[in-house]
């Protein structure tokens, strides 16, 4: 997979004391709120990325903790047409913001906090 996200040049997973992501558009660095102050928030990636064997686009999640994922699928679960809209089947990436229960890990809001940052090619 790190092969795979190499290939995007809008938004980069990196780890110092804790993973986050950059976007290297704009410089902005996304963290997890539980990582900067124990909060119910995290960050989740969300891309169609091209297969390494050529054939093809995958869509890929994948959060800075597992509840980034299901943050991801909540913003999906609530915009996926609106996002289809948008991108249709090109290839694309955002970053996707959540906030959970931490007693029962349930996803309670999700939004997109990057652009739609579209993947030529």
């Amino acid at each position: 997979m790190a092969q795979v996200l190499e290939g995007d040049d809008s938004l980069r997973f990196e780890k110092d004391r804790a993973w986050h992501v950059v976007d290297q558009v704009d410089g902005k660095t996304y963290r997890s709120a539980f990582d900067v102050d124990g909060s119910d928030g995290d960050v989740g990636y969300l891309g169609r990325l091209p297969r390494l064997d050529g054939k093809g686009t995958f869509l890929y999640i994948a959060g800075v903790h597992a509840i980034g994922a299901s943050g991801v699928v909540h913003f999906l679960e609530n915009n996926l047409a609106e996002l289809y809209r948008e991108v249709r089947t090109r290839r694309f990436s955002t970053l996707i913001s959540c906030r959970y229960d931490p007693k029962t890990l349930e996803v309670l809001e999700s939004r997109r906090v990057t652009p739609l940052y579209r993947h030529e090619g």
